[in-house]
């Protein structure tokens, strides 16, 4: 794990590297270990090798008409600001048994984990496993996945019948199993006005002013149309969240001519990403005419809500039961607002819970994994397969 947590893995579209060390890392582990791996790398001219690593790794079971997958990311997202953080972001170090690292709990605790699951069912020897069991470590999950689920989905690497196990959420106890999750929609909201010298506001049109009245009264919109609740979810109701604030002017008295911020967006899935997307359209030709700036809206991100899994279905049972043989827990299932690869799944008609223990603190400064849920997590994917 440590070892692992030492390869910068930051996501190329956050100014990373990218994951090819880290998969080859990885790879060479499963290889020493006596399994075979196949790869998948997508094509992606931004990064210095051409593309973008994917890989699985399975083994026979007893019924090898599906694959039980435990699918697990190798991109993180940057450090942040290092001056919060009271160790070095990528050099792991162990306190009170806790790994602190940028990556440990997002997605690394889980991509060692799952990596040491199909070692120890591999051996035991002999088709001991219920299905045939797989994990796949793919890119891109912190920036929309196009280079990594969605480019194994478009290779037909999973079938419909399979069963998707994707340990990218949790709870601190481990008994949640999410199998439900939000539509996600992210804006990039461009306020368009005239720049001028601070000190003759006459000459211009601040677009800083204008664009933040917008996007509160736009806040204040959605908050009001969208306010249906939900008690299956962690945050029962949709999320409108201003986020990112890009860069206007440089000096503290000029009066910016564009004003540029984004919008992250989760939305319950009684509600359409089309509907409220049409709502602030309408809403940013109200505010143009009164401002007289314009406002562009641009969807940077929109993937609706795929289908809420069953309690019943079979990939929810095998966690249960892995749960339960492995630490005696009692599962409950949950939803969020945190999408992840799962929702993919889920939108291409593939059985699909979400898992793993873990206290989120994932993009979090001086970000950590419990040793012990390191060491649980995979006696639990174990289990799953063999139950």
């Amino acid at each position: 794990m440590k070892e692992m947590l030492r390869i910068d893995a930051v996501n190329p579209s956050m100014g990373g590297r990218g994951e090819y060390r880290r998969a080859v890392f990885l790879e060479s582990f499963l290889k020493k270990s006596g399994m075979t791996v196949n790869r998948y790398d997508a094509p992606d001219s931004s990064v210095e090798e051409g593309v973008r690593p994917n890989f699985t790794s399975t083994i026979e079971g007893g019924d090898n008409s599906r694959t039980l997958w435990v699918v697990t990311h190798l991109d993180t997202v940057p450090e942040g600001d290092k001056s919060l953080w009271e160790t070095s972001p990528f050099e792991p170090h162990i306190e009170n048994d806790m790994i602190f690292a940028r990556g440990a709990e997002d997605n690394g605790q889980s991509l060692v984990a799952s990596v040491f699951a199909l070692k120890t069912v591999s051996e035991i020897g002999g088709r001991v496993a219920r299905f045939r069991f797989g994990i796949a470590c793919v890119s891109d999950e912190e920036a929309g996945s196009k280079y990594g689920a969605r480019h194994l989905l478009s290779e037909g690497v999973f079938g419909k019948e399979d069963l998707m196990i994707v340990p990218d959420s949790g709870t601190p106890d481990g008994a949640g199993i999410e199998v439900a999750e939000k539509g996600v929609l992210w804006l990039k909201v461009t306020t368009t006005g005239r720049q001028a010298h601070a000190s003759r506001p006459d000459k211009g049109l601040n677009a800083h002013r204008a664009g933040m009245i917008f996007v509160l009264e736009l806040d204040k919109l959605l908050h009001e149309r969208y306010d249906a609740r939900d008690g299956l979810y962690d945050v029962p109701f949709s999320t409108f969240e201003p986020t990112k604030k890009e860069k206007n002017v440089d000096n503290v008295n000029t009066i910016p001519g564009t004003d540029v911020v984004c919008l992250d967006l989760r939305v319950l899935p009684v509600y359409s990403l089309d509907s409220v997307l049409r709502d602030i359209v309408r809403a940013k030709l109200v505010a143009e005419k009164r401002l007289g700036v314009k406002i562009d809206v641009e969807a940077i991100q929109s993937t609706p809500a795929g289908p809420p899994t069953s309690f019943d279905s079979p990939v929810v049972k095998q966690i249960r039961e892995g749960l339960r043989v492995a630490r005696g827990i009692e599962a409950k299932t949950v939803g969020t607002g945190g999408q992840t690869v799962g929702n993919l799944f889920r939108l291409a008609g593939i059985q699909t819970a979400v898992w793993s223990t873990i206290d989120e603190v994932a993009h979090q400064a001086n970000e950590y994994c419990k040793i012990e849920n390191l060491i649980n997590d995979a006696k639990v994917f174990a289990a799953a397969a063999l139950v």
